[in-house]
């Protein structure tokens, strides 16, 4: 196909007058369309992860990376895709809104998986096989090993979520993206980058999927508001360490006092910001912490997490609320 090409694809550099655009010439710099491929931000984010911009591509959020992987690589009704399961639940949204048939194959009671179960669920229509890890719910990085067997082994598209990647204590697979040109990673600004709200994400993977995606993506996909506040986070490196750092001791201290709760029958290992926790009474205990104004999420009725509730990390002030609701809440039973 041939992409829509927009006045600023047109023109690389500085100029003193802007003529082409049909913009109004009032109300700087919010008059203009933004840079449609962020080669600013794109440069920031490549001395970080120490990758060249050609093997970035930035999106509306995680979100848009994953749609643009079934519009480009997916024929609706006739491709399918294969995931773990349980995992994250856009995966199979964006499926059903591309008409992409959706394979789950079940995670082993460690929330494992082994790279034949996957190749065993593909047939020649398979195209994508979606990994998250840190995974979501479950908190556990994947076996490296297994990822790397699984890589090796499928001639599609591998997508590798490393949302929660800053978290754990594995290295990212982007330090060897170039030995892989079927592998797509996905990282995001939204957690240990504390920038949800701007709503920026990154995929990384080689420049021939780059050019697909900049190709069949919206022109300006990325504002301007979005780039420069992207720019001040990203210039703000060891705060961001510093909040990690903080993030993982409330996380050791929060498994600490939850295991000193009756209630709770299990905490699993986790490499994310999270702790997913299975309780004697999920839906109980969920609405009794809504009543007091304290929100987590409740997984009980996801795949292999019956009776868990996920909580994510908060301050010390914010957990230490946590604990002692749910003392009251243990104290009352």
């Amino acid at each position: 196909m041939q992409p829509y090409s927009c006045a600023r694809d047109e023109f690389q550099g500085e100029a003193s007058v802007y003529l082409d655009a049909n913009e109004s010439p009032f109300n700087g710099p919010f008059n203009r369309y933004p840079d449609p491929l962020q080669n600013a931000v794109k440069e920031k984010i490549g001395k970080i992860k120490k990758i060249r911009p050609q093997h970035i591509f930035l999106g509306n959020g995680s979100d848009e990376a994953i749609d643009l992987v079934y519009r480009a690589f997916c024929e609706p009704r006739i491709d399918n895709v294969v995931a773990i399961e349980p995992t994250y639940g856009m995966y199979k949204v964006c499926a059903a809104i591309n008409d992409v048939e959706y394979r789950k194959v079940l995670l082993d009671e460690d929330f494992q998986f082994t790279a034949q179960s996957l190749l065993d669920a593909t047939d020649s229509h398979t195209k994508v096989i979606w990994l998250c890890s840190p995974n979501n719910p479950t908190g556990n990085a994947l076996n490296r090993d297994e990822i790397i067997r699984l890589l090796e082994s499928f001639g599609g598209i591998v997508v590798l979520d490393e949302a929660y990647i800053d978290f754990s204590s594995g290295e990212s697979f982007t330090q060897i993206l170039n030995n892989f040109p079927n592998l797509i990673i996905l990282q995001t600004l939204s957690k240990a980058w504390g920038s949800a709200a701007i709503r920026l994400g990154m995929a990384f993977a080689s420049p021939e999927i780059i050019q697909v995606f900049n190709k069949i993506k919206y022109p300006y996909n990325v504002n301007l508001l979005t780039q420069q506040q992207a720019l001040r986070s990203l210039a703000n490196e060891k705060q961001v360490i510093y909040w990690k750092r903080i993030i993982l001791e409330e996380r050791e201290k929060l498994i600490l006092d939850l295991s000193a709760l009756n209630m709770v029958q299990h905490i699993y290992p986790t490499d994310a910001n999270f702790v997913l926790v299975r309780v004697d009474d999920a839906n109980a205990v969920y609405q009794k912490l809504v009543s007091e104004g304290i929100i987590v999420r409740n997984r009980n009725t996801v795949s292999l997490c019956l009776g868990c509730l996920r909580i994510t990390v908060g301050t010390a002030e914010e957990n230490q609320r946590l604990i002692s609701e749910l003392k009251n809440i243990d104290a009352a039973e």
